[in-house]
């Protein structure tokens, strides 16, 4: 029989214990066996009595942080999925059927569930509004990149493949949303679970939310400086938000300039003006939901943008020196570099090669029946499908042949080559010795889906059959060339370019990009590993 184990970090919680507990130990509607597990974070009074007194397994540590109890509860869990929730929340009695459900589909490996509060303060109504915004977010995607462990599940295996929660968050902060970005950026899926619902004590006050914002605000900066790419958006964080820190902090500054200079003034109401513009949806849906605290929400606005941007500016000048891990991934200076290399290549790539592209067109009409241009899904960053424009170098129907040939790989690994690929036609063959066929990919780079230089870009199905390790390579952009291509091409299997390509992204460097570009044409020239 399949185990569950639900693990609850806990510190000074006797007051809320009792009835957290007592709410999971009497979920129903499960069908499998079911194991609790508390983990005494430190705490100065009777919590890990009342815990035992109840019959859940109880694990006590020195104090050091939510992530590294969660972390210590899952190394002595028994289940093969780890559910997590909080000593203050009261989960509802099919809580865990529901936040479990999506888990059984064999490609998800997270889910996330939603806080509902019973509390009657303006406050407190004015944070569920907030979450509820969010969720309305999260229920139009697919997939999420942004998981809370106040109601989240994953499967343990993934789980500690990766390491779990970083202890370098030692208070309660972003230490959950960061793993599961950690986990997007391999291309894992993970699904909001709206019906998994925990009961939750909200901020009281306009102290305590201004407080535990400003640690969303310094803990995230110090997140993004491993996942930059997190500063522009996630699943779970309207754009609007973002915009509302700019707009308040230049208000701020126009009101400042208006001792010096009248018109400023004016100019911080125009940039308050765009504030509020920018909450319209939030403030219909209040409006819709609970009007009751529409008279607060405007006040509450601007203290939750000026106290997120305050914790991001003192997080980035200040960060806190407490890393433990190092992380991969391109830094943001390194990502703007990148890019704006991109752009430029991509456009003068593209100029370039557009008589070649066109030449070759109709060669390939002439020579086979079908479209001269391929295009098909591919993995890129993050694993996210993005449309790949090729040269075609294959009969009109090779794709439905494809497990024809599959036995004929010599390649070991996700990954294959099939010698006189008989589904190669006459055009073809000269067009990929010779990496004609990718010229349209010029196009990919300059919309963004690729980059100039990185991992090649696989097909959806290979990509499904990586493991945890191989899943690393979809940390970058997917490149036109690589280190694969200056070192075999295709004649490498998985092992071998997962090691060139691990080595490029530990020790990404601008000059790294320009020695593969300058080594493309002569791989190419020598045809050695074309497919």
């Amino acid at each position: 029989m399949k185990t569950i184990s639900v693990i609850i970090p806990a510190k000074n919680a006797a007051g809320s214990i009792n009835e957290c507990l007592q709410a999971v130990l009497t979920q129903k509607n499960i069908s499998c066996e079911l194991e609790v597990v508390l983990v005494d974070d430190g705490s100065t009074d009777n919590t890990a009595a009342r815990a035992t007194s109840m019959g859940v397994k109880v694990i006590r540590q020195d104090n050091a942080g939510p992530a590294a109890a969660r972390n210590a509860g899952v190394r002595q869990a028994r289940g093969e999925i780890v559910a997590f929730t909080d000593a203050d929340c009261i989960p509802t009695a099919d809580w865990l059927l529901h936040l479990t459900a999506p888990l059984n589909a064999p490609d998800v490996v997270g889910a996330k569930g939603a806080y509902r509060t019973r509390q009657r303060s303006w406050t407190a109504r004015f944070v569920q509004q907030e979450y509820e915004f969010k969720y309305t977010r999260l229920t139009k995607q697919r997939y999420i990149d942004f998981i809370d462990t106040y109601s989240a599940a994953y499967r343990r295996e993934v789980f500690l493949e990766n390491g779990g929660f970083d202890p370098s968050f030692s208070v309660p902060s972003v230490e959950d949303q960061e793993f599961s970005f950690r986990l997007a950026r391999k291309g894992y899926h993970m699904v909001f679970a709206p019906e998994a619902v925990v009961y939750h004590r909200h901020d009281q006050t306009w102290g305590e939310y201004a407080r535990r914002k400003f640690g969303i605000g310094y803990w995230k900066a110090f997140m993004l400086r491993w996942l930059p790419e997190k500063f522009l958006s996630d699943s779970h964080t309207p754009p609007s938000l973002r915009w509302q820190i700019l707009l308040l902090g230049l208000t701020g500054l126009f009101c400042l300039g208006a001792l010096y200079w009248s018109s400023a003034f004016w100019i911080a109401l125009v940039y308050l003006a765009l504030f509020y513009l920018t909450s319209l949806p939030l403030f219909a849906q209040i409006y819709q939901r609970d009007r009751g605290v529409l008279w607060i929400t405007p006040i509450l606005l601007v203290l939750r943008a000026l106290a997120l941007g305050v914790g991001l500016l003192v997080g980035f000048f200040h960060p806190a020196h407490r890393r433990i891990r190092v992380h991969e991934g391109l830094t943001i200076r390194e990502r703007t570099v990148k890019r704006l290399m991109d752009v430029a290549g991509g456009l003068v790539g593209l100029l370039l090669s557009a008589p070649f592209i066109a030449i070759a067109a109709i060669v390939i009409r002439l020579d086979s029946r079908g479209s001269a241009f391929f295009i098909q899904q591919r993995a890129g960053e993050f694993g996210k499908p993005f449309r790949v424009f090729k040269l075609r170098t294959m009969v009109a129907d090779a794709e439905a042949r494809v497990d024809e040939v599959l036995e004929q790989n010599i390649l070991k690994g996700p990954v294959y080559k099939i010698p006189n690929d008989p589904r190669v036609t006459r055009v073809g063959r000269f067009l990929r010795r010779m990496s004609i066929d990718e010229l349209p990919q010029f196009w990919n780079i300059i919309r963004g889906d690729m980059s100039l230089v990185g991992p090649r870009p696989e097909e959806l199905w290979v990509v499904e059959r990586y493991n945890d390790e191989q899943r690393q390579r979809l940390a970058v952009k997917p490149g036109l060339t690589g280190p694969m291509q200056v070192a075999g091409r295709g004649e490498l299997d998985m092992d071998t370019r997962l090691s060139l390509e691990m080595e490029y992204i530990r020790n990404y460097s601008f000059r790294k990009d320009i020695g593969i570009l300058l080594k493309t044409l002569p791989a190419v020239f020598s045809g050695k590993g074309a497919l």
